[in-house]
């Protein structure tokens, strides 16, 4: 079968690396330069995961204030969710915690959410305690991860985990919508499952493009 989602989505909280986050994942490129995201870039990433073909839509939204009106219009239709902070700055850290905030008034618990600590390259220099990160993620219903995009360390594993749960939560919404109880908004997320032909199983693979 064929799965496509909709947007899955990623926000950047000020200089948190998310955007090399992506690039390092789609494309497996890094730039040590700052990379300032404008409203928002979209890419894919084809991937095959228990015999499942998924074709997986990234919203990379800028961060700043004054894109935040802007941040409905590419979440509001979105399986899942990255929300990325800088282990270094507790800042960062506090932002995320207003956008599970948004999220969760917004899209309810049907959207599978990531909570992502970056940089863990600098971890001489951190400033957020694994423990209250990973406490704080599950006393929301998200999983935490630990990442860096300069060594490329913990990307796939996050990706690779958030499509399992995106596919898990559709098939669930399928079987509920079959029953008539699904929950109002369950069918707001473009998910579709297609007959197709049985494909080989691997974790990972396909090409990426952005626009």
């Amino acid at each position: 079968m064929c799965l496509a989602f909709g947007a899955g989505w990623a926000y950047k909280v000020g200089c948190v690396g998310k955007t090399s986050l992506v690039l390092r994942y789609c494309e497996n490129k890094f730039n040590d330069k700052h990379i300032t995201t404008l409203q928002a870039s979209f890419l894919t990433k084809k991937l095959n995961i228990g015999g499942k073909r998924v074709n997986l839509a990234i919203w990379d939204t800028a961060g700043q204030e004054r894109f935040h009106a802007l941040g409905p219009i590419y979440y509001r239709d979105s399986n899942g969710a990255i929300l990325v902070y800088d282990i270094t700055d507790e800042d960062s850290f506090q932002k995320v915690k207003n956008w599970v905030k948004e999220l969760r008034k917004m899209l309810g618990n049907e959207i599978c959410l990531c909570i992502v600590g970056n940089k863990i390259d600098l971890e001489k220099e951190r400033h957020v305690s694994i423990q209250e990160a990973e406490s704080y993620a599950e006393s929301v219903g998200a999983k935490h991860y630990h990442t860096s995009a300069k060594q490329n360390k913990g990307i796939e594993e996050l990706f690779l985990d958030l499509c399992k749960r995106m596919i898990e939560t559709a098939q669930v919404d399928e079987r509920a919508k079959g029953n008539g109880s699904s929950q109002p908004g369950a069918a707001r997320r473009g998910v579709q499952i297609i007959d197709d032909e049985p494909q080989a199983q691997s974790s990972g693979g396909g090409c990426c493009s952005s626009g």
